[in-house]
């Protein structure tokens, strides 16, 4: 690899330039004129729709950068790639959006420059990781998301919990990270190699010790699993998540999940295939049971995830354990090992952007009103406010798969995927659990509506611009719930990984 090679390799990465051009300006703007943090947001949208461009540039793009041999890189330029990009990026805008709003973010203002520089931070090795295509480089990539969301989840210093959560991230990231690098090196004096690419090579033509080759995959599982809080890898989520600024803990929920999911599916489509069939059905090398491991971490993912919701009292926390079983829901998809159970789970994320983000904003917007998170709290508040109440009704039913929401057409193509793989029994499991999470999602709605109290509810106003970010919020739901036929083509045709 020379330099001219690596010159002309900068074309495939315009998108993490933009982003890194970006964070280097903010922090410019902020050291050079403390007194405009105001424009800080407004610097931030405008590299993010400059990276959105380079992004959308990109799809039809099947190249590799950087390369470590004539057939194979470091970074792959492809569709798949870019589709979650897209994603990242969707959930940055609303996230920034998000913190324009938060009181929590505002009693930081001083530092509002290490704020949106931190988030590009995460931005950057979001980027890196849905189009890593070496291990060396998901590892470092994760590290980059991984260092900047251990600071933001503590951001706000004048709360004990917020640095409780930035502590038991740090704790249980740290632990992670080493499990997965020690996995890795394994993988290394296996094959010699750290590149998927290669990897698969070399294991279809020479034999290597099973079981240890068994312990690195599951080292490597348990790194990807602690990003995509996939039980039993969730520890860290409910305290991160109650204790981090509201607007990093909806980005943690969406944008992290997101870039977390898109290295567990290349990691697994790359380094383990054999050959796909004309129906789009994966057959896999056979060394590990890559079906049972991945339904196993959906099962405990959905039950774990929606029984210890049923108890919770805080939002925050109610919406954590809901997000561990929103990821249970999109594993089944990856464990169908098809194009199709590929594509429902690119579908479910769509729609799971706007429905998860969504709530998160209309739970920041009362509780920088009411001062609480308490569900308990919300009794009555329907009749104060109105809209937001209706708002957060629709997202949460969304949540729970409820037509004619957009919720209840991601579940429905994960349901059909499973159903034509002749996973019956995994359907059903995975039914009942929908179930059950119906009923917190409901208690909420009960609160809000049906719970009468003496005293009087403060009258919660509603900015013009709050309410608009949640109608954009909203609309996707309703419209991709009755006509849904755009993002199942999007979703379609963006499942090409580069070599496949």
């Amino acid at each position: 690899m020379n330099i001219d090679s690596i010159i002309s390799d900068l074309i495939f990465i315009k998108p993490e330039i933009a982003i890194a051009a970006t964070l280097v300006l903010i922090v410019l703007v902020d050291l050079i004129s403390p007194k405009s943090k105001t424009a800080l947001p407004y610097i931030s949208l405008l590299g993010i729709a400059i990276a959105g461009v380079f992004v959308v540039q990109q799809f039809g793009t099947a190249e590799f950068a950087f390369k470590t041999s004539l057939s194979s890189g470091m970074f792959a330029a492809d569709d798949f790639g870019s589709f979650f990009k897209i994603i990242v990026l969707l959930a940055s805008v609303f996230v920034i959006f998000f913190s324009i709003s938060s009181s929590e973010i505002k009693s930081v203002n001083d530092h509002l420059g290490e704020y949106y520089t931190l988030m590009f931070g995460m931005i950057l090795g979001m980027f890196f990781m849905v189009s890593a295509s070496d291990l060396v480089l998901i590892f470092i990539s994760i590290e980059l998301l991984s260092l900047s969301s251990y600071v933001l989840a503590g951001f706000v210093k004048n709360t004990v919990r917020s640095s409780e959560a930035s502590l038991k991230y740090v704790i249980y990231g740290g632990v992670s990270s080493g499990i997965m690098l020690f996995g890795i090196s394994l993988i290394y004096g296996l094959t010699g190699t750290t590149n998927l690419y290669e990897i698969n090579s070399i294991i279809q033509i020479q034999s290597f010790p099973h079981i240890t080759f068994l312990i690195a995959t599951l080292f490597i599982t348990v790194g990807l699993g602690f990003k995509i809080s996939a039980a039993p890898f969730h520890f860290w989520t409910p305290d991160v998540y109650e204790g981090a600024p509201l607007p990093i803990t909806a980005y943690l929920s969406v944008a992290s999940k997101a870039a977390g999911f898109a290295v567990l599916i290349r990691f697994i489509k790359i380094t383990f295939i054999n050959s796909i069939d004309h129906h789009g059905n994966w057959e896999l090398l056979n060394i590990i049971d890559w079906r049972s491991i991945i339904v196993l971490l959906s099962i405990l993912s959905m039950t774990l995830g929606n029984f210890t919701a049923l108890w919770q009292d805080n939002l925050k926390r109610m919406l954590a354990y809901s997000s561990i079983a929103q990821a249970g829901y999109m594993l089944l998809g990856i464990a169908v090992l098809s194009d199709q159970g590929l594509t429902a789970t690119m579908i479910y994320f769509i729609v799971y952007l706007f429905m998860n983000l969504g709530a998160f904003f209309v739970v920041m917007l009362i509780a920088n009103e009411i001062g609480s998170e308490d569900i308990e709290d919300y009794k009555g508040l329907g009749k104060t406010m109105p809209f937001l109440g209706v708002t957060l009704a629709f997202f949460l039913l969304s949540l729970a798969g409820i037509p004619p929401t957009a919720g209840f057409i991601g579940k429905v193509v994960l349901f059909i995927a499973l159903v034509d793989a002749n996973m019956i029994a995994v359907a059903v499991i995975a039914l009942l659990n929908t179930v059950v999470s119906l009923y917190y999602y409901v208690r909420v709605l009960k609160n809000l509506y049906l719970v009468q109290v003496d005293e009087e509810k403060p009258v919660i106003k509603l900015s013009f611009a709050n309410g608009f970010v949640i109608i954009l919020l909203a609309a996707p739901i309703l419209i991709f719930g009755v006509y849904f036929t755009p993002i199942v083509n999007f979703a379609k045709n963006s499942i090409n990984i580069l070599g496949f």
